[in-house]
């Protein structure tokens, strides 16, 4: 699907890792592996909030025979190191670790948050606050912070992350008044469950969210179901966006008439249009290491979210190639755009995602493609 306003917005040579939450910390180079994956809200002056998830790792990470990872530890940053011998290095972005007995991982760099200010239309930059970044400060987030969403559920933002560390894969919720000092609530889902977008809104007196939990094992549907088993998109509900119970019945599933969405996990935060509440998801079709990661819609029953009023087996979003060939140079993976943020720009959505791991893309999406 083409779109009248589609481009990258900020990238890894954006950054200026002089002001990164690392410095100092260490004596070797690092650079930035991604800017991507961005939050959006809009600020009360009108322009619009990124939060860019900044990948940052190291320039050398094999020393000596080893291969060395980022570890935030006691308000500084460690480096650790492993045999070659003993991981697999084939995924660009992590090694696995062998001989475990399961799978065990480390990520070949550490992600931090930067706040990248935009005017309102999303399609220049106006300021980045690197004295606003949002880093490690807890054990559970050791290995790093990733992947923001952010909702504005009355006067109130509320932003979601991935926690990464050896204790747990977790979600973690920031919380704020004013978009400007975010409080760190916590971890408010365990383990290995990502994806996590909390509603633009209240249903029934209650915050709702979209989960998306993952394991090693999933039971089969029958041969004749509509619906092929997998990681799909579940929802839970809360009284007070701390404590969440999941729902029973279930969100969006992939569907079996297609193996491109043979994966899914959420993207945007929910919000309310005329026709219920809108949410943009990736589904991923097996290919390679990582798969293909298209972008996806469905509009969701406003009084009951499991229900899908609308939805389209067509993408609303592809891989553009076209707008990383600038970057030609950094790029280390294809074949991704990973939807994080949306919000309304009046006779259309202003859609933020993260392009090929790399950097920013801003799409505006005309509103009567969901009418």
């Amino acid at each position: 699907m083409m779109h009248a306003v589609d481009r990258l917005v900020f990238a890894p040579d954006d950054v200026d890792l002089a002001r990164s939450p690392l410095r100092g910390h260490f004596e070797d180079e690092t650079y930035v592996l991604g800017a991507f994956n961005p939050g959006l809200t809009r600020l009360p002056n009108g322009n619009l909030l990124m939060m860019v998830r900044v990948a940052e790792a190291l320039r050398t990470p094999i020393v000596g025979g080893h291969i060395r990872a980022i570890r935030w530890v006691d308000g500084g940053y460690a480096l650790d190191a492993w045999p070659l011998d003993q991981v697999d290095t084939s995924d660009p972005r992590k090694f696995m670790i062998r001989g475990e007995g399961w799978k065990v991982m480390a990520l070949t760099s550490l992600s931090w948050l930067l706040p990248v200010e935009l005017a309102a239309d999303g399609l220049s930059v106006v300021a980045i606050h690197y004295d606003r970044a949002i880093a490690p400060r807890a054990s559970y987030q050791c290995y790093g912070v990733e992947d923001a969403r952010i909702s504005r559920v009355g006067d109130r933002w509320l932003m979601t992350t991935c926690s990464v560390s050896p204790e747990r894969h977790a979600t973690t919720l920031y919380s704020s008044n004013d978009v400007v000092e975010w409080a760190l609530e916590g971890i408010v889902l365990d383990h290995q469950n990502k994806d996590m977008l909390i509603f633009e809104g209240l249903v029934g007196g209650k915050y709702w969210t979209q989960t998306r939990p993952l394991g090693d094992l999933y039971f089969a549907y029958p041969p004749d179901s509509e619906w092929r088993a997998g990681p799909s998109i579940n929802l839970a509900t809360s009284p007070d966006a701390l404590h969440w119970k999941p729902y029973d019945r279930p969100g969006i599933r992939p569907h079996a008439a297609t193996n491109a969405t043979a994966r899914m996990g959420g993207g945007a935060p929910p919000l309310l249009t005329p026709r219920g509440w809108l949410t943009l998801w990736h589904g991923v079709e097996p290919s390679g290491v990582i798969g293909i990661y298209r972008t996806y819609w469905s509009i969701l029953d406003r009084d009951d979210p499991s229900v899908v009023v609308a939805t389209d087996h067509a993408p609303l979003l592809e891989p553009a190639p076209a707008l990383t060939a600038p970057l030609a140079d950094q790029m280390y993976l294809d074949n991704v755009v990973f939807t994080t943020g949306i919000v309304d720009g009046g006779d259309h959505y202003v859609v933020a995602s993260g392009e090929a791991d790399l950097a920013c893309r801003i799409t505006h999406i005309a509103k009567s493609v969901f009418a």
